[in-house]
């Protein structure tokens, strides 16, 4: 009996203890809500995005790709509608140019948003309080995919129209073709009518003539004959 209950009371144990792990490692993760926060040291800094994407509470600062920072809180500036981010700075990263730029960049292709910072060429440092004024919002996915679609849907449009144009244009060079066929063929009719006319003009003064000619033999024949039965 007294060790079945141990062995109970040590499972019991052992599943608690994987349920804490579990739950810490998820409050330990960049992209976590749940993050557990304490005091650190370092000095906080401020910085204005449009869009900032799914960054979060917790997600990381880098600079080169070295992490110097966290991500400690993150607002909306009612002045401007702007998302106001604050971010804590390591101290032993105290030497940051004040005119260094932030942007927000993912982590791989789908990875989490975090702070990228890059150096400017300023003399002074960036220090507590200190607020970085150029920045650079987050890339949305979905709104590339739209203007990726968008582009594709007005170029095949342009496609479309161009080839119905070019349509019309054929069809109306095929009407002149034919009206001028149709012209041509007029114009020889109204050729071989006229070469008629002309030899049938031509043919008729030829027969008046020839007419006239057999009249006057005739007359001249019956004038020689005429005075014979006179003279009986």
């Amino acid at each position: 009996m007294r060790a079945n209950q141990s062995f109970e009371i040590g499972t019991g144990l052992f599943v608690l203890l994987g349920f804490a792990a579990l739950l810490f490692l998820t409050t330990q993760l960049p992209n976590s809500a749940l993050k557990l926060s304490y005091n650190q040291p370092g000095y906080s800094v401020t910085a204005q995005f449009d869009n900032i994407g799914d960054l979060k509470s917790g997600s990381p600062v880098s600079m080169g790709g070295v992490r110097i920072g966290e991500v400690s809180n993150i607002a909306l500036n009612p002045q401007d509608y702007r998302a106001q981010v604050t971010m804590r700075i390591d101290p032993k990263f105290n030497n940051i140019p004040d005119d260094s730029d932030a942007s927000i960049a993912t982590q791989g292709l789908l990875g989490g948003k975090y702070v990228a910072i890059g150096p400017g060429g300023s003399d002074t440092y960036l220090k507590n309080g200190s607020q970085i004024q150029f920045t650079q919002s987050a890339i949305v996915l979905e709104n590339l995919v739209n203007k990726l679609f968008a582009n594709f849907a007005s170029k095949g449009s342009d496609n479309g129209s161009g080839n119905s144009s070019g349509g019309g244009g054929s069809g109306s060079g095929g009407g002149g073709s034919g009206g001028g066929s149709s012209g041509a063929a007029s114009g020889s009719s109204g050729a071989s009518g006229a070469a008629g006319t002309r030899s049938g003009q031509a043919a008729a003064p030829a027969r008046g003539k020839r007419g006239g000619t057999g009249r006057a033999e005739g007359n001249r024949a019956g004038g020689a004959t005429a005075p014979g039965p006179g003279g009986q």
